[in-house]
């Protein structure tokens, strides 16, 4: 179970990462966006401009090199663990449920919840 949790833990931050430094570098090329004036479309617009969302993905960076890496993978779960509930948040209320069941956002949240779990003990502390 030790080498599923690195494994599931590296793939975390390896999609993080890349898709972090993709909004830097433009490696992936980004498929057509939403419609003009639909609510994630106005969403995005709000985002780009203003710099927020290049502070949310260098956060996106920081946090997927810190949760490929054992030691400090608990802080690397703290630093995410906003970035995906914003993820889910999106794709539930601004497009209604669409693109919930895109490859992507499914991999994301099952390797960030069963990281989670497995670095529960870590976390008790918080709760207690």
């Amino acid at each position: 179970m030790k080498y599923v949790s690195h494994i599931a833990a590296g793939l975390l931050g390896l999609l993080f990462l890349i898709f972090g430094l993709n909004f830097f570098l433009n490696f992936i090329p980004m498929p057509p966006g939403p419609p003009e004036g639909s609510p994630p479309a106005l969403f995005m617009a709000a985002l780009y401009p203003t710099g927020y969302l290049a502070f949310v993905k260098l956060f996106e960076i920081a946090g997927g090199l810190l949760v490929a890496v054992p030691r400090t993978r608990s802080i690397g779960l703290l630093l995410l663990g906003p970035v995906i509930i914003n993820i889910l948040a999106f794709h539930v209320f601004l497009t209604k449920g669409g693109g919930l069941l895109d490859p992507p956002v499914i991999l994301i949240t099952v390797l960030s919840l069963f990281t989670l779990w497995t670095e529960r003990n870590r976390f008790l502390g918080l709760i207690k």
